[in-house]
């Protein structure tokens, strides 16, 4: 049998029969996979450490005859032990893992293991506020899944002004002149425009003057774009 290696990270574990578990895991060689862990219920299993919630992990495993292969081996590569320190991050990166697990399918693009591992990162940074990891992820998987906001010219075509407030169209996917008080400053534009640039990370974002305050404003519009979009 020829064994395949790779890192990967736990998305979901059910238990199976008496001591195993089938396990779904994102890995950035061959997408997701589905990996029945034989006897890792056990107390002296060796399976068991390598696949933590919130890490990680090198695998070696067996491709089966159907949808389901079988987990040798597992060494921990990186835990983010901090992360379920504080209760909160602990439910958003739940929640996180979830929302990745439904959005993508089998053959998903080694991006998205890059986006969960940078948001483990980021949880396990407590200087980083939830709000901001939220955003960046929210926003990267639109900007994957081609949902990309236009953050450049207004609903006419126009392009922005630095001195003008503008609110978000979210059927338009675009910003709104407001001819008296918008909620959206250039400020606020300008970050947008980061968090959805693949190649700034939370860490990143966070070093940007009034980010958690930024992140806040843009949280809920982020949200509803994944709601119309990625659901």
């Amino acid at each position: 049998m020829n064994q395949l290696a790779t890192q990967a990270i736990v998305l979901s574990r059910t238990n199976y029969g008496e001591a195993d578990r089938i396990l779904t895991l994102l890995t950035p060689d061959y997408g997701k996979l589905r990996l029945i862990a034989k006897g890792v219920r056990r107390v002296k299993s060796k399976l068991a450490g390598g696949i933590e919630l919130f890490s990680v992990t090198n695998l070696t495993y067996i491709r089966g005859r159907g949808d389901i292969g079988t987990l040798v081996s597992t060494r921990l590569e990186k835990y983010y032990s901090n992360i379920v320190t504080d209760l909160d991050r602990t439910m958003l990166g739940y929640e996180l893992i979830k929302q990745l697990n439904k959005i993508t399918e089998d053959e998903a693009e080694a991006d998205y293991f890059e986006i969960m591992r940078q948001a483990f990162e980021a949880l396990n940074d407590h200087a980083i506020s939830l709000p901001l990891i939220n955003l960046w992820f929210s926003a990267q998987l639109l900007q994957l899944g081609g949902h990309t906001p236009n953050l450049q010219t207004d609903t006419a075509g126009n392009r922005l002004d630095a001195a003008t407030l503008y609110s978000f169209d979210l059927d338009a996917m675009t910003l709104v002149l407001q001819t008296e008080r918008g909620p959206l400053t250039a400020d606020h534009i300008k970050f947008a425009r980061l968090a959805f640039d693949g190649r700034h990370t939370p860490k990143a974002l966070s070093k940007v003057q009034g980010s958690a305050i930024l992140a806040e404003v843009w949280l809920p519009l982020v949200q509803a774009m994944t709601r119309q979009h990625l659901a």
